[in-house]
């Protein structure tokens, strides 16, 4: 059996978080700042109820942080682990690059 680093898990829920287009409207909503859940929920066509769990499954992949303030919850954007994500596909984009150079490289000098 494969042992997963922590560092694995912490890409799997951003993953796992990137994964639904209403979480990834969010961060995009609070990438301009700041906002209530409610301001959140307006633009969407879902329940609150539904918004709070989609902040849940952000707040649990360390996107979003909560905090209270009297009956308002503000959620704010914490875009470190995108940065990490944004490393480990990064990798594998420099990794397609070379092999399709490598097979382009191929191709030219079968036509010669």
């Amino acid at each position: 059996m494969v042992e997963q680093q922590s560092d694995d898990l912490d890409l799997d829920a951003v993953f796992q978080a990137l994964s639904h287009p209403t979480r990834r409207a969010l961060i995009e909503q609070l990438a301009e700042g700041p906002k209530s859940v409610s301001e959140l929920a307006d633009p969407h066509d879902v329940s609150l109820a539904a918004v709070s769990k989609h902040l849940q499954a952000l707040e649990d992949a360390g996107l979003v942080a909560v905090e209270k303030d009297g009956r308002v919850r503000r959620c704010h954007l914490d875009a470190a682990p995108l940065g990490e994500a944004f490393g480990w596909l990064t990798r594998y984009r420099v990794f397609w690059e070379d092999r399709f150079d490598a097979l382009a490289d191929h191709l030219e000098a079968d036509e010669e």
